[in-house]
Formats: C-alpha cells, structure tokens, sequence
C-alpha cells in the first residue's frame, strides 16, 4: 500500500477478537474499512473512541450470497475499490465427532468454508479487472494440525487451506496475492462461551474431551499471543506485498506446525515402500 493514499479494505467478522482489532488499527492508522458482522451494535461500541468517519459497517448473513454481493457492491460505491480482502470470520466448537449434530456441522461450513466461498466471487472479478490485490485467510494452528474435540472446527480450516492453497495459484498471474494466516492461541474472547460453541448433548466415552473443554476455558486471559501484535504482523505481510503463503502466529503456533511437519515426515517415511508397492510393475 502506498502512503500517498489509503487502502480500503474488506473484512469479515469483524465484531470481537482479532477482527476488531485489525479494525482498529486500519482506523488509526487512516485506511478506509468495509467491515461485515451480524452485530453492528457490538462493533461501533468496540470502536469507541476511533474516529470512524472512514468506516463502513455492514450487517451481513456470510451464508447469504446476495446479502454479500449487495455488501461488496455498496463497498465499491462507498469507495470505488477493495485492494485488500479478509476473511476473517469463524467461531469455535468442541465437541467429539459423534457429538456434532448435522446442523452445527452445517452452521460451521456455511460461515468458515461457504461464506468465505461467497465473499470470494463476489470479490475476484474486481481485483482480477484490476489486476491487484491482496487476499488474507485466517486460518488457525488447527487449520494444520488437530486434536480430539476440534475435529469440526479444524475440518472448516483445513477445507480453507486447500481453497487458498488453490486459490493462491489460479491467481498468481492476475497481480493478486494471497496468504493464509494460522493463529496460534491469542489473548481474544476466543476460549469463552461467547466465541466458542458446545455440543448441546454430550455422550458418555469421551470424559478426555470434557477435561479439554474445562482446560480450554480456563485458558482465557492467559493465552501467549498478543492481539495488538498479531494485527501488527498482518499488517506487515500486506504492507510488504510478500512472504509466504502461510504464516504462523504465535510460538505455540510455531511447535504445533513444527510438530505435524515432523510426525507427516515420519508417516511417509514408515509407509514408502507399501506406497510404491501399488505401482504397475515397471518393465524389464
């Protein structure tokens, strides 16, 4: 972005957490800001005290594909341009696999896999007849790896990874970037039953994933990574226009991701020889 003038920027989710932050400082800092949410009543009061005369908030159903079209377009008369997208919305769900009823495992994928699908093309033809821009996915450590309890929540992110991984390359020669951003644990309402959905039943058998629930809760307020100082990173990436397609945030991050790289090794390594054993015999 250049300093001579302000970006604008599309963003998602933009209520609580890391999207109101990431609000906040694209305010202070004098770039124009078309920011969805379902509560605009919680966003303006999250912004008090930011001058917010380059704001536009738009209630917004991501699942609704009209309602995000009609979004898009009002942004681009408001201000003529989107020279950065962020897809930012999402919220949490733990629960065991079994324990996922059909509708929570639709509600997750219309906002985390669908929604994002919507904002996209309603967003690409623009940046394509432009040919510029710069498309950011938070994603999360668990859009790399998972654990018991998470399998819901990390299968919306790990359906992300693959749209972006896709996404990045369909683009690359239409001037647009993209980059995957995996948060580890950050000091948000995240890890509270404001951020973070149960199962309405439990079932008898996964008394672990209960453990994991009381322990995640209680990590509120002690998480390592700082929000101010996340945004901060975000807004490096674009401001540099480089780096790669996905980025880590947060030590915990940084082992977790270490980890699955070293255990996916390992697998293929243990299972390379039955992998090649289903090739066609080569010939003499």
């Amino acid at each position: 972005m250049t300093a001579s003038a302000p970006a604008t920027w599309f963003v998602t989710g933009t209520s609580r957490g890391l999207g109101l932050e990431l609000v906040k400082q694209l305010l202070d800092r004098g770039d124009n800001i078309a920011a969805t949410t379902r509560n605009a009543e919680r966003l303006h009061a999250g912004l008090a005290g930011h001058d917010t005369g380059r704001l536009l908030a738009l209630t917004v159903d991501l699942a609704d594909e009209a309602q995000v079209r009609n979004a898009v377009r009002d942004t681009l008369d408001r201000f003529d341009a989107v020279d950065v997208l962020v897809n930012n919305a999402g919220y949490g769900y733990l629960a065991a696999i079994e324990e996922v009823s059909d509708s929570a495992a639709r509600q997750m994928f219309d906002i985390q896999v669908f929604g994002v699908w919507n904002v996209l093309r309603a967003v690409l033809p623009h940046l394509r007849a432009r040919r510029r821009g710069h498309i950011v996915n938070i994603s999360s450590i668990l859009g790399l790896t998972t654990m018991p309890g998470w399998g819901l929540y990390s299968a919306g992110k790990f359906a992300l990874e693959a749209m972006s991984e896709a996404l990045a390359a369909e683009v690359a020669d239409s001037g647009i970037r993209v980059t995957l951003v995996e948060p580890g644990y950050f000091r948000t309402d995240f890890l509270t039953t404001d951020s973070l959905a149960l199962p309405a039943a439990t079932t008898d058998g996964y008394e672990t994933i209960r453990d994991t629930t009381r322990d995640h809760l209680a990590l509120q307020g002690t998480q390592l990574g700082d929000p101010v100082r996340g945004i901060r990173a975000i807004l490096e990436l674009v401001d540099r226009g480089d780096g790669p397609l996905r980025q880590v945030l947060g030590s915990d991050a940084q082992a977790f991701a270490s980890a699955k790289v070293e255990s996916l090794r390992a697998d293929l390594e243990t299972g390379k020889d039955l992998a090649s054993s289903t090739d066609f015999p080569r010939a003499a």
